[in-house]
């Protein structure tokens, strides 16, 4: 039977009640947030919501940077029983719009820089009511657009728009009595080879990640400093930035500027950051750039997930830096990661061992499930984070969701150890010449040469249908191998149909806000290439 919880207050005022209202809970870049304000904070955001007409169960979409503004908002939607749903950055106004009305958004609440977006956004979304802008300006002249009716965040906390007095809206004291199994939040998948699709989750899906692999993986305290390169809008990032601090008393650090190596290496030194959270785009390029290891001197343990982290990475931090990054997958659907390393016993190039509340099965084409090692098969995952479904996507939910099971559409193996690698995911394994190549398995292999600092590998068709890999890769700084070198370095250390057709130099990868590589992209890329191999290069 549901018992009343809801996510907010569990974050916030329970804290509070615990002891730590004088604690720091978040620090931003205009200052600081104690456990007693940030729940303070999260009452009056819940009073404007409440006020501009936001109600129990209605969705509020969220366009904002990784600032006080957004995290205040998410937990004010959820301290009045609404539905916060974060969203992406880098996303065009048309892209927001589909969001916007798939969703039933009756609020839009967006950053000034993404004004522009949000007014297309906003435009024809029939259920919305309210656009929000943080900032000094509405959107829109007059207060309107697209007959929607506009204000500031300030306006909507003082109460000052549609006739109301100013003096500032009522505070709602009290969260809104949710059950465990109500929507919370939902999260968009990135959309990077389809069509986006709403991860239902509910409010015991927080305190579940939070009390599985933030408690009992990452080994979170109340004495630790969140930083995280994954912003609030996905779903690795929120996990980050608020569940697992907020849940045990803790402190994180925010950041709405885009991330890069030195910026985030001296917020790490800044803030003494004890728990730095990545992913393998912002790995690779933080090893070329040499960084001071200074910086990263109160750094306590690493975390990754978005891509798989090759051995060389995991290698290069913990020489250079001197802590170990834990790697696992998770997904927007499990809201967090699932299968992942532990602290002194990490298998590099692994995603690890199923977090504690979680458990894993491999299956071959025809369902039957694999016990043993060394055999390959499609991840299947269970756990109590999982969410409810994707909104109004009935035929997607079948082919994913089966019972308490939800088919991950990643290719892994299980070693001898235990432990879990992945191979890919389903649709990015190759077929080259009747035998199959995982692009990690390549993509690992490059990653070993000294010249390079990232590579991915795609396949395309070639002129008789049949697939070819072709690589795009990163240099180090400084450095420029050539495709000749680098379609010898394969050769040399793996099976000869494995190695790259082709190899394409670039100065970045494509890549979605969460760091993910966008595949679709490159493929589009190289199927305008000749994928023989370059002159001289033996077949």
């Amino acid at each position: 039977m549901a018992e009343l919880f809801n996510a907010a207050e569990y974050l916030t005022r329970t804290r509070v009640d615990a002891g730590d209202g004088d604690r720091i809970a978040v620090r931003h870049p205009r200052g600081l947030l104690t456990y007693a304000q940030l729940t303070d904070e999260v009452r009056r955001v819940a009073g404007g919501l409440r006020a501009i007409g936001v109600r129990p169960e209605q969705r509020v979409l969220l366009v904002m940077t990784d600032d006080v503004e957004l995290f205040t908002a998410i937990l004010a939607a959820m301290w009045i029983g609404a539905v916060p749903v974060p969203s992406s950055t880098m996303l065009t106004g048309r892209e927001l719009s589909v969001l916007v009305r798939d969703s039933r958004a009756t609020a839009l609440i967006g950053s000034p820089e993404f004004a522009e977006n949000l007014a297309v956004a906003a435009a024809g979304a029939p259920d919305l009511t309210r656009v929000v802008l943080t900032g000094e300006h509405p959107l829109g002249p007059d207060g309107l657009v697209d007959g929607v009716a506009s204000l500031t965040w300030d306006e909507m906390l003082a109460g000052s728009s549609d006739g109301g007095s100013g003096i500032g809206t009522t505070p709602v004291q009290d969260p809104y009595p949710t059950w465990d199994e109500s929507h919370a939040l939902w999260l968009y998948t990135s959309g990077t080879t389809g069509k986006p699709k709403g991860a239902m989750h509910r409010h015991t899906d927080i305190r579940h990640v939070a009390e599985t692999y933030g408690t009992q993986v990452l080994g979170i305290d109340r004495d630790d400093v969140c930083l995280s390169v994954a912003k609030l809008f996905f779903a690795y990032g929120i996990g980050n930035s608020m569940f697992f601090p907020l849940a045990v008393g803790a402190s994180v650090v925010l950041e709405p500027s885009r991330p890069n190596p030195d910026l985030y290496s001296r917020l790490c030194a800044e803030h003494a950051a004890t728990l730095f959270f990545a992913v393998p785009s912002f790995w690779g390029p933080l090893l070329a750039a040499e960084v001071d290891p200074a910086r990263f001197a109160t750094v306590r343990r690493g975390a990754s997930a978005g891509e798989a982290l090759p051995a060389r990475m995991f290698h290069g931090v913990r020489e250079r830096y001197g802590f170990e990054v834990l790697d696992g997958i998770g997904s927007t659907e499990a809201l967090h990661i699932f299968i992942s390393n532990v602290p002194g016993r990490v298998v590099p190039g692994s995603s690890g061992f199923p977090v504690p509340g979680y458990r894993a099965e491999l299956r071959r084409t025809d369902g039957t499930v694999i016990d043993g090692a060394g055999e390959s098969g499609m991840l299947y995952i269970s756990g109590e984070s999982i969410c409810t479904g994707y909104w109004c996507r009935t035929e997607v939910n079948r082919l994913v969701f089966h019972g308490e099971w939800m088919r991950t559409g990643d290719q892994y193996v299980r070693g001898e150890d235990g432990s879990y690698t992945c191979l890919g995911r389903a649709d990015d394994v190759l077929k080259v010449g009747g035998l199959w190549v995982s692009p990690s398995e390549v993509e690992v292999r490059l990653l070993e040469h000294p010249g390079l600092a990232e590579a991915v590998v795609v396949g395309v068709p070639d002129d008789d249908g049949l697939d070819k890999p072709v690589a795009f890769v990163v240099p180090r700084p400084g450095q420029n191998p050539d495709a000749d070198e680098l379609i010898a370095f394969c050769r040399a250390g793996l099976a000869a149909f494995k190695r790259p057709r082709a190899v394409v130099t670039v100065d970045e990868l494509p890549k979605t806000a969460t760091g993910k590589i966008q595949r679709f992209r490159l493929r589009e890329q190289a199927a305008l290439i000749p994928t023989a191999p370059p002159p001289g290069v033996p077949t």
